[in-house]
């Protein structure tokens, strides 16, 4: 088995286990850390089909899609954890307002 292949093969089953992380998973930073796990599952991928022949050099397209997308998973990371933790604010409030209401209002 060549090295590519075991790229692809590692990327797809990386893609995989972020999948199943992603839908098995209702807890918000869970499923970040599975969109994640996919999207490096995928780049994985990208760099095993950047070879182009055996003896050959890479393509380079497939590797600047690799580099960006290598910035837009950390783009996409932080939004998603900014919005975690506003949203846990925010049952966090939610809760404390329902608490400190008087019973029968």
């Amino acid at each position: 088995m060549s090295s590519w292949v075991l790229y692809a093969l590692s990327g797809m089953a990386m893609f995989s286990v972020g999948l199943v992380g992603l839908f098995a998973h209702r807890h918000v930073v869970k499923r970040i850390l599975a969109s994640n796990i996919m999207g490096s599952g995928v780049l994985l991928v990208l760099v095993a089909l950047a070879r182009r022949v055996p003896s050959g050099a890479p393509d380079p397209i497939p590797h600047a899609l690799v580099l960006t997308g290598i910035v837009v998973s950390v783009s996409s990371t932080a939004l998603g954890v900014a919005l975690a933790r506003r949203i846990s604010r925010l049952q966090a409030a939610e809760s404390d307002s329902a608490r400190s209401r008087p019973e029968g209002s």
